[in-house]
């Protein structure tokens, strides 16, 4: 260990790493502030710290699997469609219900939404890292680790920025389509077939992927609220 310690490659690659989550935690602490930002105050910093230190420990084992796992045809087609899935619930306004449920369990919910998004975000992400570390797991863990303070740095200072400008939120969501979008494309399985198509359409999708989250996301609120004030009126007389 101290011989590494001592070498210029590890040092290299350690920065690399760094490098590597200073860029990619981006998305992640988006997707956390999205999640947590309907909680109380106090539940707010539980949901980022435990968020964030869940999503570090499950990208450490995502990345040693990772090489394999991405072979699998479908596997991108299945996480995009579930990313999909998840920007729109973000984007939804908290139901008139909801605020009867339990501190735990919309603390629970909002780590397991984090947990859901970053796996699914991962999969190419720890790629990068995995190339970095050159097989080294004590590099791999400790470059990691170091991500940590990112990712809730990060998440704490978009959560206070959704307060003040709440348009942050749509493109948050937004920005989650357009990763999903982005799986799509590079699928083993649709690969040959995308490849065989214009580049402009290769281009597209994830732009289409960020159109289709914010405007289903607004037409499910929109939606909602109509019934909510349907409600309300019903209640009234």
């Amino acid at each position: 260990m101290m011989e590494m310690l001592y070498s210029s490659q590890f040092w290299v690659a350690l920065a690399q790493i760094i490098g590597i989550n200073i860029v990619l935690s981006g998305d992640n602490a988006v997707v956390i502030a999205l999640a947590a930002r309907s909680l109380p105050p106090q539940q707010q910093k539980k949901a980022v710290i435990y968020g964030s230190l869940a999503a570090i420990v499950m990208r450490i084992i995502l990345t040693v699997v990772a090489v394999s796992l991405l072979s699998l045809p479908y596997l991108k087609l299945v996480g995009s469609i579930l990313l999909l899935w998840i920007g729109i619930q973000l984007l939804l306004p908290e139901q008139e219900g909801d605020e009867h449920a339990s501190a735990a369990s919309n603390l629970s919910a909002a780590i397991r939404t984090i947990l859901i998004a970053d796996l699914v975000m991962s999969l190419d992400n720890v790629l990068g890292v995995a190339a970095a570390a050159k097989g080294n797991m004590a590099l791999l863990i400790i470059g990691l680790a170091i991500s940590i303070p990112l990712i809730i740095f990060g998440s704490t200072i978009i959560l206070k920025l959704m307060e003040r400008f709440p348009v942050i939120i749509t493109i948050g969501a937004a920005l989650l389509g357009y990763v999903a979008g982005e799986m799509l494309v590079t699928d083993p399985a649709l690969a040959n077939w995308f490849a065989q198509q214009p580049a402009a359409l290769h281009h597209a999708i994830p732009y289409v992927g960020a159109a289709l989250v914010v405007v289903i996301g607004k037409m499910i609120g929109r939606s909602r609220a109509r019934r909510a004030g349907v409600e309300i009126e019903s209640k009234a007389r």
